[in-house]
This record gives C-alpha cells, sequence and structure tokens, in this order.
C-alpha cells in the first residue's frame, strides 16, 4: 500500500463536531502535526472530509 503524510494546517476550533472527530481519529491533535499513515479507502475519506484543513503529501 502507498503511504501518505498528512499535516493539520487549519485549526479546529470553530469547526462541527464532525470535523473535530475525523480529524482525532487521523491522530491530528494541534497545528502543523503530521502523521504519516497507510492509504486505505478508510483513511482518505477522512482526509476528504477534512481537506480544506490538511496538506496531504505521498510519501515514495
Amino acid at each position: 500500500m502507498k503511504k501518505i503524510k498528512i499535516t493539520q494546517v487549519k485549526s479546529g476550533i470553530d469547526r462541527p463536531e464532525r470535523q473535530k472527530l475525523t480529524l482525532k481519529a487521523l491522530g491530528l491533535t494541534k497545528m502543523n502535526m503530521s502523521k504519516e499513515v497507510e492509504a486505505t479507502p478508510q483513511i482518505l475519506g477522512m482526509v476528504n472530509r477534512v481537506s480544506h484543513l490538511v496538506k496531504v503529501e505521498e510519501i515514495a
């Protein structure tokens, strides 16, 4: 599987609860925090929900 690096670039403050919980499920709790995860359909769906709050990079 491909790996992706997800970085939170905008705050979850004043966002709907669902988006806050999605960020938490991705393991992102602070601004500019990054996580490397497998690019599964579940993870890609979560990233799609909060795409305006995160930056995604593919890892070779």
